[in-house]
């Protein structure tokens, strides 16, 4: 997919392309081949990172909430892989808008909101030369697609939106609300949670939403019992007269 664009491109893009292409090139075995893309697809976010520093560390966090609802749905090894890659580059297709639209977190005028709406495609273009991330590269273009089909650059809805792409849909959504001055994570996540419901069955597939709820509760629910059977563990080892 060629997508032509009259804006100055980001140095950042032929760092970027010349890493892929040095991963694309790699002679692994099977056993190797997922884990040593996984480490290097996340130096090249790193790069990403620091071409958008406003969000830096959201490809990451998008990857893990992802895998979080691959993994509850039961999503094969190499299906997790390409959602993992495709989170982690989700956002790839910004470097190629015009600089005032990377730079700025302003209120958008809707012309420039339509140009945004872009970036899928472009991003497309930039990772659709490279054989290792030919699944991935479909998950990044519909990744702005909504339940309802209203979304873009497709209009595309419901089901025929590729599974991968509603996932990463759902997790791109949850780290990028944003919550003024709610430091506490698990407030934060619950208050994004009820958003992310609010808009089940018109932005997001509806059940992939109360699978994450459910992932998210199971996920703090064993942390809190790791935390107390940590501190148990403390205790224990303290003399006897700390204890009293």
């Amino acid at each position: 997919m060629q997508v032509d664009t009259p804006y100055q491109i980001h140095p950042v893009i032929f760092k970027v392309q010349r890493l892929l292409r040095k991963i694309d090139c790699l002679q692994l075995p099977l056993t190797s081949r997922r884990d040593i893309e996984t480490i290097l697809v996340r130096q090249v976010s790193k790069e990403i990172d620091r071409a958008l520093p406003w969000q830096t560390g959201h490809g990451c966090r998008t990857a893990t909430i992802s895998l979080l609802i691959g993994q509850a749905i039961g999503l094969t090894p190499e299906e997790l892989h390409d959602l993992n890659l495709a989170a982690l580059l989700h956002d790839i297709g910004l470097l190629m808008l015009p600089p005032h639209l990377i730079s700025s977190r302003d209120r958008l005028e809707p012309e420039s909101y339509v140009t945004i709406q872009n970036h899928p495609r472009l991003g497309v273009s930039l990772l659709e030369p490279f054989f290792f991330l030919r699944k991935a590269s479909v998950l990044v273009a519909h990744h702005h697609e909504r339940w309802d089909g209203s979304g873009y650059p497709y209009g595309i809805r419901g089901r025929f939106i590729p599974l991968g792409a509603r996932i990463l849909s759902i997790a791109d959504a949850f780290d990028a609300i944003e919550i003024p001055h709610v430091l506490c994570p698990d407030i934060r996540r619950n208050i994004a949670l009820r958003i992310l419901r609010v808009a089940s069955g018109t932005q997001f597939d509806p059940h992939l939403v109360r699978v994450l709820t459910h992932a998210l509760a199971d996920s703090s629910l064993r942390e809190n019992r790791f935390a107390a059977s940590t501190t148990r563990v403390e205790m224990d080892r303290l003399p006897l007269e700390e204890h009293t």
